[in-house]
């Protein structure tokens, strides 16, 4: 194995030294301000350029902007330890940085074909598919390669998006929203069934997660029928498999719990963010059978899983990748708290006394107020280098 270039001197700014350093902070950035955006446009009823729908646009880059971003800098960053293989850093991981940004940027320029923009746009999740793949196959760590065809699956889901937007295609824009969201989710369950647990017992003295060696088998291979049956119009097959995987994640978290993890904000961050996943699965299944709305699924696998997971996730990980403490101070924990309120508001806002638009507001206000304080405390960490002197 090509041995890790840590003789490497770091320079003061240390951004695109690691793949973490400028996807969290670009994601953070994006979680903000696109929440910001949102709420404005929602407001007024306002369109986008080349999007058209504000909600199309909203349910986009939340995935294919934000979301994938967190993935990118997860993934850059924990093949580089899977392999002890260098990932991309400096220049190609500042290229590949700017490939990403100008795709969240080129849709407001009026004056660009749109064949230009969705071409930037769909160019990212290849690229990065290859910059995993690649060290990857060089090391023979082949059990990680699963990762690169579900980044072609976001090529996938975020064509269909665009076809439609280009007039090549007819309803075709739904079914890449919810194939990438759920192909969000099937990588949330493979990466927290490893680092959930592991974080767990390294965070928490004394206890031990307990595993169902079966089940843990068998995450995997349901997650992929279930995203593949998605995509079918096989709606009470589907009902039934999403309540079956909700069940068994539900079954999974519960060998993870226990109560000390509530004394360690780091791990109860991640754990509870992790409960949003059967919870999901759950009402997705329930809404299949026309029993509830979509919307509150949708939004607890987006804001309740996804906000909470990525927030914790980002939180630890930039913490151990600079050589720091691997302990959140209060304003950490404030945002923690905001995060999971406004998850529980927006997934049960069709059973609240208040306001649609109101919980709406509320919601999303606690949303970027979370990433906001992550940003005041995070920035210069995924800016400066390593405390040890170490690159990465």
């Amino acid at each position: 194995m090509i041995q890790l270039q840590e003789h490497r001197k770091p320079h003061p700014f240390s951004l695109f030294n690691l793949g973490f350093r400028p996807f969290f902070l670009g994601g953070a950035l994006a979680a903000a301000l696109l929440l910001v955006s949102w709420l404005v446009i929602f407001s007024k009823g306002a369109a986008i350029h080349y999007y058209g729908s504000g909600i199309l646009w909203h349910s986009h880059e939340m995935l294919f902007g934000f979301s994938l971003a967190i993935i990118a800098g997860f993934l850059l960053t924990a093949v580089r330890n899977w392999t002890n293989v260098q990932t991309l850093y400096s220049w190609p991981l500042a290229a590949l940085f700017l490939l990403w940004v100008a795709a969240r940027l080129m849709p407001f320029v009026t004056s660009l074909p749109e064949h230009l923009i969705a071409f930037t746009d769909l160019a990212f999740a290849p690229m990065l598919a290859v910059s995993i793949a690649i060290p990857i196959i060089r090391s023979k760590n082949y059990r990680n390669l699963v990762f690169a065809p579900l980044l072609l699956g976001f090529f996938i889901a975020n064509l269909l998006v665009h076809l439609e937007l280009l007039g090549m295609t007819e309803a075709t824009a739904g079914k890449g929203i919810q194939l990438g969201l759920f192909l969000v989710i099937v990588i949330i369950s493979i990466i927290g069934g490893r680092v959930i647990p592991f974080f767990t017992e390294r965070g928490v003295e004394g206890i031990s997660c307990k595993r169902y060696e079966k089940l843990e088998k068998a995450i995997i291979p349901l997650s992929i029928i279930w995203l593949l049956l998605s995509l079918l119009p096989f709606t009470t097959a589907l009902a039934v498999f999403s309540l079956v995987l909700g069940l068994a994640n539900l079954v999974r978290y519960f060998g993870w719990f226990n109560r000390a993890i509530l004394a360690v904000p780091l791990v109860w961050i991640l754990q509870l963010g992790y409960l949003f996943v059967p919870l999901g699965l759950i009402l997705f299944g329930l809404s299949q059978l026309e029993l509830l709305s979509q919307s509150a699924a949708f939004h607890a696998l987006a804001v309740g899983a996804i906000g909470n997971l990525t927030l914790g996730m980002m939180s630890r990980v930039s913490l151990g990748h600079s050589g720091r403490p691997l302990a959140v101070n209060r304003v950490m924990v404030f945002a923690f708290a905001l995060m999971l309120f406004a998850a529980v508001l927006r997934t049960s806002i069709d059973l609240l006394p208040i306001p649609y638009m109101a919980v709406i507001h509320l919601s999303g206000t606690l949303w970027v107020l979370a990433w906001l304080l992550f940003l005041v405390k995070y920035t210069a960490i995924l800016i400066k280098p390593r405390l040890d002197g170490v690159y990465g």
